[in-house]
């Protein structure tokens, strides 16, 4: 099998129903895509897998879902509106814009030119005006990251759930950023869903725990099925640090381009709740309010062992889901040589994140008896809750196998005429990977998909 392509990868999300670009017939929105009806399954079965991780399978987490307009007061605390930034030129030749930082040799990618402004920073938040009034002052911003709500929201969840250190806060949501030069498909884009933890550990203990999760997180994509030897845990130094962190593991993976981040493991330290606590305190002063002595501080929580108020240390490993979704295909798609002038486009797809999950298949397009069988087969299987099961009615056997194998589906059922005409009833069912076939009566069916999935 040779490498995959980002262009094998276009062509089967365009041609199955997994990505498209966003108002193509308008000639397309750069950096912006839409998930198919494939895409999206596919894209909520990785989420659904992150918090079931996080979340159910945990008894340390909480989950949260925070409003995307951000109120504009949180990013400039947060640091956001002065240092959420990249490094902008202009080539004064071909009028195009670029990140500083991605230009080689001083030369316009584009056309070669030489000709480029200075640097200046451009901030990638999207401003937005809030209410009636478009006059200036009115405005929030599109959340850069599902982070912040978290930590504003922290206090709130703790006197709710009574937690203790350490926990975290888990949240899956669209972010956006204003790219300079979106690229790649949809590994960099303006628009896109994060899959973020707080994971809040008391001072001194952050460092073990940035280890820990390092760790986690390795082992769970390893878990949704990419190889470890793709995976690279690049230690962040420097003046490569975002200016919240204390240190960070980037998870790099072997994506068709190169080597980049997947997701990043940072230990934010107290930047944020001890940024927030003191704008409340400023807040409680400016608007007359009377403080808090008890804790001296909004966004903290009480140590029981010495019975004062801390400011939490905070671990965040934080993947985008786009990112995942390329990594997973790139992973999972093959081309196989099948021997004479044969092949096939198969997804390897773990079975949890497979789109479709089995495809009821008629032998015979249309034909009554065997329709009816396809319909209460796909009815008892959805029972068993696992997902998308998916009746074609092509009339072409060796098609619908094919296609079945290009999105991924672990299972196909054909129904023929022994289902219909012998007793015990059976049917043939395909293993994608195998393409092995063999017969199963139909009482045992649902015995035999339940043990693949549950």
């Amino acid at each position: 099998m040779s490498a995959t392509s980002m262009e094998q990868l276009i062509s089967l999300c365009k041609r199955r129903g997994i990505i498209f670009q966003s108002a193509e017939i308008y000639g397309g929105l750069q950096g912006v895509y839409d998930f198919g009806p494939l895409g999206v399954e596919l894209k909520n079965n990785i989420k659904n897998a992150w918090w079931k991780s996080m979340v159910y399978e945990r008894d340390d987490i909480e989950g949260l879902d925070s409003a995307i307009l951000t109120h504009r007061k949180v990013l400039q605390y947060s640091g956001h509106e002065d240092t959420f930034s990249d490094p902008l030129v202009d080539c004064k030749q071909c009028k195009t814009r670029h990140r500083a930082d991605h230009i080689k040799d001083n030369k316009c990618p584009n056309c070669g030119s030489a000709d480029l402004t200075e640097p200046r920073e451009f901030n990638l938040m999207f401003k937005t005006s809030i209410g009636p009034v478009d006059d200036g002052t009115n405005f929030g911003y599109l959340r850069p990251e599902t982070a912040q709500a978290i930590f504003t929201q922290f206090r709130n969840v703790v006197d709710s759930t009574a937690r203790k250190l350490p926990f975290g806060i888990a949240q899956i949501g669209k972010s956006f950023r204003n790219e300079i030069t979106p690229r790649n498909f949809i590994f960099r884009v303006r628009e896109f869903e994060q899959m973020e933890l707080e994971y809040f550990v008391e001072p001194g203990t952050d460092e073990e725990w940035h280890e820990t999760w390092k760790n986690e997180r390795l082992n769970w994509w390893v878990e949704q099925g990419l190889k470890r030897e793709n995976l690279v845990a690049q230690d962040i130094e420097g003046d490569d640090l975002a200016h919240y962190a204390k240190a960070c593991f980037d998870i790099e993976y072997k994506f068709p381009h190169g080597l980049e981040e997947l997701e990043g493991v940072a230990n934010r330290t107290d930047y944020d709740l001890g940024n927030h606590t003191k704008a409340q305190n400023e807040f409680e002063i400016t608007a007359h309010v009377h403080p808090n002595k008890d804790s001296n501080a909004k966004l903290c929580i009480r140590d029981e062992v010495n019975n004062k108020w801390i400011i939490p240390y905070v671990i965040e490993p934080s993947a985008g889901v786009e990112r995942g979704v390329l990594a997973l295909l790139t992973e999972a798609y093959e081309e196989e040589d099948l021997g004479e002038g044969n092949s096939r486009i198969v997804l390897k797809l773990k079975k949890h994140l497979a789109p479709v999950k089995v495809s009821v298949i008629p032998l015979k397009k249309n034909h009554e008896k065997i329709m009816e069988t396809c319909f209460e087969i796909k009815k008892r299987l959805l029972k068993l809750g696992i997902g998308r099961v998916s009746l074609e009615n092509t009339g072409n056997i060796g098609k619908a196998y094919r296609r079945n194998d290009e999105i991924g589906t672990p299972f196909c059922i054909t129904v023929d005429f022994e289902t219909i005409e012998k007793t015990p009833a059976s049917v043939t069912i395909r293993d994608r990977d195998t393409m092995q076939q063999e017969r199963i009566e139909l009482d045992k069916l649902e015995e035999f998909i339940r043990g693949q999935f549950i």
